[in-house]
Protein backbone atom coordinates (compact mmCIF):
# COMPACT_ATOMS: atom_id res chain seq x y z
CA UNK A 1 0.00 0.00 0.00
CA UNK A 2 1.42 3.51 -0.32
CA UNK A 3 1.41 5.34 2.88
CA UNK A 4 2.21 9.34 3.46
CA UNK A 5 5.01 9.41 5.90
CA UNK A 6 7.36 11.64 7.59
CA UNK A 7 11.19 10.91 6.12
CA UNK A 8 13.20 12.80 8.64
CA UNK A 9 12.54 16.35 10.21
CA UNK A 10 11.13 18.37 7.41
CA UNK A 11 10.72 15.76 4.99
CA UNK A 12 7.95 14.18 4.13
CA UNK A 13 6.97 11.76 0.83
CA UNK A 14 4.77 8.68 -0.31
CA UNK A 15 6.62 5.24 0.03
CA UNK A 16 5.18 1.66 -0.02
CA UNK A 17 4.76 0.13 3.55
CA UNK A 18 2.82 -3.30 3.55
CA UNK A 19 -0.72 -3.35 4.24
CA UNK A 20 -1.34 -3.58 8.11
CA UNK A 21 -2.46 -7.19 9.98
CA UNK A 22 -5.10 -6.88 12.64
CA UNK A 23 -4.10 -8.67 15.94
CA UNK A 24 -7.20 -10.05 17.65
CA UNK A 25 -8.87 -6.94 18.91
CA UNK A 26 -7.58 -4.90 15.96
CA UNK A 27 -9.37 -4.09 12.84
CA UNK A 28 -7.76 -2.47 9.66
CA UNK A 29 -9.63 0.21 7.56
CA UNK A 30 -8.96 0.51 4.15
CA UNK A 31 -9.26 4.30 4.09
CA UNK A 32 -11.74 6.16 1.50
CA UNK A 33 -11.41 9.82 2.95
CA UNK A 34 -9.11 11.62 5.10
CA UNK A 35 -8.37 15.46 6.42
CA UNK A 36 -4.72 16.80 6.76
CA UNK A 37 -4.03 18.40 10.39
CA UNK A 38 -2.20 21.10 11.65
CA UNK A 39 -0.68 18.50 14.02
CA UNK A 40 1.00 16.62 11.11
CA UNK A 41 2.81 19.82 10.53
CA UNK A 42 4.29 20.23 13.94
CA UNK A 43 5.87 16.36 13.43
CA UNK A 44 6.90 17.42 10.00
CA UNK A 45 8.74 20.83 12.05
CA UNK A 46 10.36 17.98 14.50
CA UNK A 47 8.01 19.58 17.44
CA UNK A 48 6.84 16.22 18.10
CA UNK A 49 9.49 13.77 18.06
CA UNK A 50 8.24 10.27 15.80
CA UNK A 51 10.39 7.91 14.20
CA UNK A 52 11.40 8.29 10.27
CA UNK A 53 9.31 6.83 7.99
CA UNK A 54 6.41 6.72 10.08
CA UNK A 55 2.77 7.42 8.77
CA UNK A 56 1.28 10.43 9.00
CA UNK A 57 -2.13 11.45 10.32
CA UNK A 58 -5.16 10.81 12.53
CA UNK A 59 -8.42 12.34 10.43
CA UNK A 60 -10.01 9.42 8.28
CA UNK A 61 -12.36 7.14 7.51
CA UNK A 62 -13.15 4.66 5.42
CA UNK A 63 -14.59 0.52 5.33
CA UNK A 64 -13.50 -2.48 7.53
CA UNK A 65 -11.10 -4.49 5.09
CA UNK A 66 -9.78 -7.47 8.14
CA UNK A 67 -11.35 -8.24 11.36
CA UNK A 68 -9.31 -9.90 14.05
CA UNK A 69 -10.48 -12.67 15.51
CA UNK A 70 -12.19 -11.23 19.09
CA UNK A 71 -13.67 -8.33 17.35
CA UNK A 72 -17.44 -8.66 17.47
CA UNK A 73 -20.23 -6.26 16.66
CA UNK A 74 -18.38 -4.97 13.13
CA UNK A 75 -18.21 -6.34 9.35
CA UNK A 76 -16.65 -6.75 6.93
CA UNK A 77 -17.59 -3.49 4.29
CA UNK A 78 -18.79 -1.57 6.85
CA UNK A 79 -18.34 2.23 7.01
CA UNK A 80 -16.63 3.78 9.88
CA UNK A 81 -14.64 6.18 11.63
CA UNK A 82 -12.28 6.18 14.48
CA UNK A 83 -11.37 8.96 16.64
CA UNK A 84 -7.67 10.93 16.08
CA UNK A 85 -6.81 9.38 19.31
CA UNK A 86 -7.72 5.20 20.34
CA UNK A 87 -7.58 4.57 24.08
CA UNK A 88 -7.91 1.38 25.03
CA UNK A 89 -10.89 2.01 27.49
CA UNK A 90 -9.64 -0.61 29.98
CA UNK A 91 -6.62 0.99 32.33
CA UNK A 92 -7.26 2.93 35.43
CA UNK A 93 -7.07 6.49 33.39
CA UNK A 94 -9.56 5.69 30.98
CA UNK A 95 -12.40 4.27 33.46
CA UNK A 96 -11.31 7.50 35.57
CA UNK A 97 -12.23 9.45 32.63
CA UNK A 98 -9.64 10.67 31.14
CA UNK A 99 -9.07 8.56 27.71
CA UNK A 100 -6.50 10.85 26.59
CA UNK A 101 -4.19 10.19 28.89
CA UNK A 102 -4.78 6.37 28.81
CA UNK A 103 -2.43 3.73 30.39
CA UNK A 104 -1.21 7.33 32.79
CA UNK A 105 0.96 8.28 30.06
CA UNK A 106 0.33 12.33 28.79
CA UNK A 107 -1.70 12.19 25.59
CA UNK A 108 -1.38 8.01 25.63
CA UNK A 109 -4.55 7.93 23.78
CA UNK A 110 -2.75 9.76 20.76
CA UNK A 111 -1.52 6.48 19.18
CA UNK A 112 -1.93 7.67 15.47
CA UNK A 113 1.96 8.52 14.34
CA UNK A 114 2.81 8.77 17.83
CA UNK A 115 2.89 5.17 18.91
CA UNK A 116 2.44 3.47 15.43
CA UNK A 117 1.51 4.32 11.96
CA UNK A 118 -1.43 7.10 11.40
CA UNK A 119 -4.03 6.86 9.17
CA UNK A 120 -3.01 8.93 5.78
CA UNK A 121 -2.65 5.87 3.77
CA UNK A 122 -4.52 3.40 2.17
CA UNK A 123 -4.98 0.93 4.95
CA UNK A 124 -4.46 1.75 8.13
CA UNK A 125 -5.24 -0.15 11.72
CA UNK A 126 -7.23 0.72 14.85
CA UNK A 127 -6.49 -0.83 17.98
CA UNK A 128 -9.54 -1.61 20.76
CA UNK A 129 -11.52 -1.58 17.47
CA UNK A 130 -14.63 -2.57 19.19
CA UNK A 131 -14.08 0.41 21.44
CA UNK A 132 -12.64 3.09 18.95
CA UNK A 133 -14.78 2.48 15.69
CA UNK A 134 -17.96 4.07 15.15
CA UNK A 135 -20.16 2.98 12.26
CA UNK A 136 -21.41 5.75 10.12
CA UNK A 137 -25.15 6.59 9.87
CA UNK A 138 -26.56 6.02 6.49
CA UNK A 139 -27.70 9.82 6.25
CA UNK A 140 -23.99 11.23 6.73
CA UNK A 141 -21.34 11.37 4.20
CA UNK A 142 -18.02 10.46 4.71
CA UNK A 143 -16.74 14.08 4.27
CA UNK A 144 -19.03 14.79 7.29
CA UNK A 145 -18.03 12.00 9.34
CA UNK A 146 -14.28 13.02 8.98
CA UNK A 147 -15.18 15.80 11.35
CA UNK A 148 -16.23 14.10 14.02
CA UNK A 149 -12.88 12.46 14.46
CA UNK A 150 -10.70 15.38 15.57
CA UNK A 151 -11.78 18.77 14.74
CA UNK A 152 -15.15 18.68 16.18
CA UNK A 153 -14.40 16.31 18.89
CA UNK A 154 -11.96 18.51 20.14
CA UNK A 155 -13.75 21.90 19.71
CA UNK A 156 -16.72 20.31 21.42
CA UNK A 157 -14.29 19.31 24.62
CA UNK A 158 -12.66 23.05 24.71
CA UNK A 159 -16.38 24.24 24.85
CA UNK A 160 -17.31 21.49 27.41
CA UNK A 161 -14.50 22.60 29.48
CA UNK A 162 -15.17 25.90 29.11
CA UNK A 163 -18.56 24.93 31.64
CA UNK A 164 -20.53 27.66 30.03
CA UNK A 165 -24.29 27.63 31.53
CA UNK A 166 -27.20 29.07 29.70
CA UNK A 167 -26.50 32.73 28.06
CA UNK A 168 -23.07 33.30 30.14
CA UNK A 169 -20.40 34.98 27.87
CA UNK A 170 -17.28 33.36 26.50
CA UNK A 171 -14.16 34.64 24.40
CA UNK A 172 -12.90 31.95 21.73
CA UNK A 173 -9.15 32.83 21.08
CA UNK A 174 -8.24 31.79 17.11
CA UNK A 175 -10.52 30.09 14.59
CA UNK A 176 -9.15 27.37 12.69
CA UNK A 177 -10.99 24.41 12.16
CA UNK A 178 -10.57 23.73 16.01
CA UNK A 179 -11.35 27.43 17.14
CA UNK A 180 -14.40 26.76 15.02
CA UNK A 181 -15.80 23.99 16.07
CA UNK A 182 -15.49 25.49 19.72
CA UNK A 183 -17.47 28.35 18.40
CA UNK A 184 -20.05 25.70 17.39
CA UNK A 185 -19.61 23.72 20.28
CA UNK A 186 -20.42 26.81 22.36
CA UNK A 187 -23.58 27.69 20.51
CA UNK A 188 -24.82 24.33 21.06
CA UNK A 189 -24.47 25.04 24.97
CA UNK A 190 -26.42 28.23 25.09
CA UNK A 191 -23.85 30.48 25.07
CA UNK A 192 -25.26 33.81 25.61
CA UNK A 193 -22.97 36.39 23.79
CA UNK A 194 -20.06 34.43 21.86
CA UNK A 195 -16.91 36.98 20.92
CA UNK A 196 -14.35 35.31 18.13
CA UNK A 197 -10.81 37.00 18.00
CA UNK A 198 -9.46 36.17 14.42
CA UNK A 199 -8.21 38.89 11.46
CA UNK A 200 -8.70 36.33 8.33
CA UNK A 201 -11.63 37.42 6.77
CA UNK A 202 -12.64 34.25 5.31
CA UNK A 203 -12.52 32.94 8.77
CA UNK A 204 -14.60 35.52 10.67
CA UNK A 205 -16.77 34.52 7.89
CA UNK A 206 -16.98 31.21 9.25
CA UNK A 207 -17.19 32.01 12.82
CA UNK A 208 -20.62 34.26 12.11
CA UNK A 209 -21.79 31.34 10.50
CA UNK A 210 -20.99 28.91 12.62
CA UNK A 211 -22.39 31.01 16.07
CA UNK A 212 -20.13 33.95 17.05
CA UNK A 213 -21.69 36.85 17.89
CA UNK A 214 -18.89 39.48 17.59
CA UNK A 215 -15.74 39.35 16.01
CA UNK A 216 -12.73 41.15 17.12
CA UNK A 217 -9.86 41.25 14.53
CA UNK A 218 -6.68 41.56 16.70
CA UNK A 219 -4.79 43.35 13.52
CA UNK A 220 -7.05 46.10 14.23
CA UNK A 221 -7.30 46.89 17.87
CA UNK A 222 -6.32 45.30 21.22
CA UNK A 223 -8.15 42.14 21.12
CA UNK A 224 -8.37 42.00 25.65
CA UNK A 225 -9.33 46.24 25.32
CA UNK A 226 -12.00 45.34 22.97
CA UNK A 227 -13.38 42.40 24.86
CA UNK A 228 -13.53 44.43 28.07
CA UNK A 229 -15.06 47.19 26.27
CA UNK A 230 -17.57 44.52 24.76
CA UNK A 231 -18.25 43.29 28.11
CA UNK A 232 -18.99 47.09 29.87
CA UNK A 233 -15.45 45.98 31.83
CA UNK A 234 -16.23 42.58 33.65
CA UNK A 235 -14.73 40.46 31.46
CA UNK A 236 -16.41 36.84 29.87
CA UNK A 237 -17.29 34.33 32.10
CA UNK A 238 -14.29 31.90 30.10
CA UNK A 239 -12.07 31.87 26.91
CA UNK A 240 -11.09 29.19 25.16
CA UNK A 241 -7.11 29.42 23.69
CA UNK A 242 -7.73 27.39 20.48
CA UNK A 243 -3.72 28.89 18.57
CA UNK A 244 -1.26 27.64 20.90
CA UNK A 245 0.44 30.86 22.06
CA UNK A 246 1.98 32.58 24.93
CA UNK A 247 0.48 36.13 23.59
CA UNK A 248 -3.59 34.22 23.84
CA UNK A 249 -2.89 32.51 26.68
CA UNK A 250 -2.06 35.48 28.24
CA UNK A 251 -4.76 36.80 27.15
CA UNK A 252 -7.56 34.60 28.05
CA UNK A 253 -6.83 35.17 31.77
CA UNK A 254 -6.80 38.73 30.56
CA UNK A 255 -10.19 38.85 29.33
CA UNK A 256 -11.82 36.29 32.14
CA UNK A 257 -13.83 37.54 34.58
CA UNK A 258 -13.23 36.88 38.62
CA UNK A 259 -14.36 33.24 39.05
CA UNK A 260 -14.35 32.52 35.39
CA UNK A 261 -13.10 29.41 33.39
CA UNK A 262 -9.75 29.25 30.84
CA UNK A 263 -10.33 26.11 28.69
CA UNK A 264 -7.02 26.06 26.96
CA UNK A 265 -7.35 23.23 23.17
CA UNK A 266 -4.29 25.33 21.46
CA UNK A 267 -1.03 22.61 21.28
CA UNK A 268 1.62 24.91 22.78
CA UNK A 269 4.66 22.82 21.48
CA UNK A 270 5.98 25.16 18.76
CA UNK A 271 6.86 27.51 21.71
CA UNK A 272 9.15 25.88 23.72
CA UNK A 273 8.85 28.50 26.80
CA UNK A 274 7.40 27.91 29.93
CA UNK A 275 4.04 29.22 29.67
CA UNK A 276 3.59 32.66 31.87
CA UNK A 277 0.08 33.69 33.92
CA UNK A 278 -0.26 37.62 34.39
CA UNK A 279 -0.14 37.91 37.95
CA UNK A 280 -2.74 40.74 38.33
CA UNK A 281 -5.59 38.96 36.00
CA UNK A 282 -5.00 35.86 37.97
CA UNK A 283 -5.99 37.71 41.45
CA UNK A 284 -2.02 36.52 42.27
CA UNK A 285 -3.13 33.20 42.58
CA UNK A 286 -6.91 34.44 44.35
CA UNK A 287 -9.14 35.53 41.57
CA UNK A 288 -10.98 31.83 41.55
CA UNK A 289 -10.55 31.46 38.33
CA UNK A 290 -10.32 27.67 36.48
CA UNK A 291 -7.80 26.06 34.19
CA UNK A 292 -8.50 23.51 32.14
CA UNK A 293 -6.17 21.78 29.53
CA UNK A 294 -7.40 18.95 27.49
CA UNK A 295 -8.53 17.68 24.19
CA UNK A 296 -9.94 14.91 21.88
CA UNK A 297 -11.32 11.90 24.23
CA UNK A 298 -12.08 10.01 21.83
CA UNK A 299 -14.64 6.42 21.63
CA UNK A 300 -17.65 5.07 19.64
CA UNK A 301 -19.79 7.04 22.31
CA UNK A 302 -18.20 10.17 21.86
CA UNK A 303 -18.33 9.48 17.45
CA UNK A 304 -21.65 8.78 17.63
CA UNK A 305 -23.14 11.36 19.77
CA UNK A 306 -21.56 13.53 17.41
CA UNK A 307 -22.80 12.35 14.40
CA UNK A 308 -26.38 12.88 16.14
CA UNK A 309 -25.77 16.19 15.78
CA UNK A 310 -24.91 16.37 12.15
CA UNK A 311 -27.91 13.43 11.34
CA UNK A 312 -30.01 16.13 12.77
CA UNK A 313 -29.09 19.10 11.29
CA UNK A 314 -27.86 20.72 14.43
CA UNK A 315 -24.34 20.56 13.04
CA UNK A 316 -22.70 20.95 9.36
CA UNK A 317 -18.83 21.38 9.54
CA UNK A 318 -18.09 20.66 5.58
CA UNK A 319 -17.78 24.74 4.81
CA UNK A 320 -14.04 24.13 6.98
CA UNK A 321 -13.15 22.51 4.01
CA UNK A 322 -11.32 24.78 1.66
CA UNK A 323 -9.54 22.64 -0.33
CA UNK A 324 -10.08 19.20 -1.84
CA UNK A 325 -7.04 16.74 -3.60
CA UNK A 326 -6.71 13.21 -4.56
CA UNK A 327 -4.69 10.65 -2.69
CA UNK A 328 -1.97 11.32 -5.55
CA UNK A 329 -2.12 15.13 -4.53
CA UNK A 330 -1.38 14.69 -1.10
CA UNK A 331 2.38 16.68 -0.88
CA UNK A 332 0.58 19.24 -2.54
CA UNK A 333 -1.94 19.52 0.43
CA UNK A 334 0.23 19.12 3.03
CA UNK A 335 2.48 22.03 1.66
CA UNK A 336 -0.04 24.20 1.50
CA UNK A 337 -1.50 23.38 5.03
CA UNK A 338 2.49 23.63 6.15
CA UNK A 339 2.40 27.50 4.36
CA UNK A 340 -1.55 27.92 5.31
CA UNK A 341 -1.52 28.75 1.40
CA UNK A 342 -4.88 29.92 -0.65
CA UNK A 343 -6.52 30.51 2.53
CA UNK A 344 -6.38 26.99 3.43
CA UNK A 345 -8.55 25.80 6.32
CA UNK A 346 -9.27 21.43 6.04
CA UNK A 347 -7.90 19.72 2.96
CA UNK A 348 -10.03 16.78 2.22
CA UNK A 349 -8.03 13.76 0.55
CA UNK A 350 -10.48 11.68 -1.68
CA UNK A 351 -9.17 7.97 -1.37
CA UNK A 352 -11.69 6.65 -4.11
CA UNK A 353 -13.68 8.62 -6.59
CA UNK A 354 -17.00 8.01 -4.55
CA UNK A 355 -15.74 8.31 -1.26
CA UNK A 356 -18.32 11.15 -0.38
Amino acid sequence: MRAFVLRKVGEVGVIEKPVPEPGPNDVVVRTTAALVCTTDVHVMRGVIPVAPDVTLGHEAVGVVHALGSAVEGLTEGQRVAAAGITPCFQCESCQRGFSSQCRGQMLGGARFTNQRDGTLAQYFLVNNAEANLAPIPEELSDHQALYATDMLSTGFVAAEHAELELGETVAIFAQGAVGLSATIGCRLLGAGLIIAVESVPARQELARRFGADLIVDHTRCDPVERILELTDGQGVDAAIEALGAPQTWEAAFRVTKPGGRISNVGYHGEVREPLKIPLEPFGYGMSDKQVYGGFNRGGRGWLRRIFRLMETGKVDPTPMTTHEFSFDEIEQAFRMMALKEGGIIKPLIHFEADSV
